[in-house]
């Protein structure tokens, strides 16, 4: 350990090693609280873009299938852009199916 701290060689800090429930043992330098619990979605995390998000989607699958009518001559380049529209397809039904069979739906 660094000498400056004094951390390790037997010297007293301020610091205290706390048991925060939930979490890791944490250092608690003096005039600090304990980390309370804190949700993800009150700092915007893991939160759904609800209904508009699942209407939005609509927009990527037309983009993929309207890109099948260009100037290319060959078909695998349909092919994938069929797969990649009927994924996005899938997901979007799944979600609907999820959603509707789900304890609070938005």
């Amino acid at each position: 350990m660094s000498e400056q701290s004094g951390r390790g060689l037997g010297h007293q800090t301020s610091a205290r090693v706390i048991a925060q429930p939930d979490r890791e043992e944490g250092i608690l330098r003096a005039g600090d609280a304990p980390i309370e619990h804190e949700r993800p979605e009150d700092w915007g995390w893991h939160h759904s873009m609800g209904k508009g998000g699942r209407i939005l989607l609509v927009f990527p699958i037309v983009y993929l299938l309207a890109m099948m009518f260009g100037n290319h001559e060959g078909n695998v380049e349909n092919i994938f852009l069929i797969c990649f529209a009927a994924g996005i397809v899938v997901i979007l039904l799944w979600d609907m199916r999820r959603r509707k069979n789900a304890w609070r739906s938005r």
